[in-house]
């Protein structure tokens, strides 16, 4: 039975079905660019970022502001995190293929020291790690993650402004777009 022979009520049952699933997606699809979307940065929070220091895993004291100057990659992230403990291994690259070229990566863990110290002895990292704990979910929110949601990456140009940001895993492209704006 072809659809035309077919009666009206079915035809029509299968067009609301099709609509219905198509808003109910549009709907999703727009929620989720919605929530993870970064929001704009609250009020004086890249100059918030420059005066910020932090303990690393090896027990020494990194100073933001030591890294002003240069484009720098800022990534936050936890070792329980599966997609942040993925997307690593890129950045470690985007680092070593980068950094004569000026560019710094650092690693902001929103984690305890334990766990960044047992990751990092199975997986070392060429870029510098910074310990935040909970706090660098406070200092991402800052900077317009307000979901929370880790990964989360910026990028802050040589003058210290604040170029770009992604919430989720960055991938090859994220990359050599973000390459381009320094």
């Amino acid at each position: 039975m072809s659809d035309a022979s077919k009666p009206f009520g079915l035809s029509r049952r299968r067009s609301v079905y099709v609509l219905s699933a198509t808003a109910a997606g549009l709907a999703g699809v727009g929620l989720a660019w919605w929530r993870y979307a970064p929001a704009p940065a609250t009020t004086g929070a890249e100059d918030q970022l420059w005066s910020l220091e932090f303990d690393t895993p090896v027990g020494s004291r990194l100073a933001l502001s030591s890294m002003r100057g240069r484009p720098l990659l800022i990534n936050f992230w936890a070792t329980w995190c599966p997609p942040c403990v993925e997307e690593l291994p890129l950045l470690n690259t985007f680092y070593q293929e980068n950094s004569p070229k000026g560019w710094q990566v650092l690693g902001i863990a929103v984690d305890k020291l334990a766990p960044v110290q047992a990751f990092l002895a199975r997986q070392p990292l060429a870029f510098p790690v910074a310990l935040a704990g909970m706090d660098g979910l406070t200092l991402s929110r800052n900077l317009g993650n307000q979901a929370g949601g880790l990964p989360f990456t910026v990028l802050l140009g040589a003058e210290g402004t604040l170029l770009n940001r992604k919430i989720g895993k960055l991938t090859k492209q994220d990359l050599a777009l973000w390459r381009g704006l320094k």
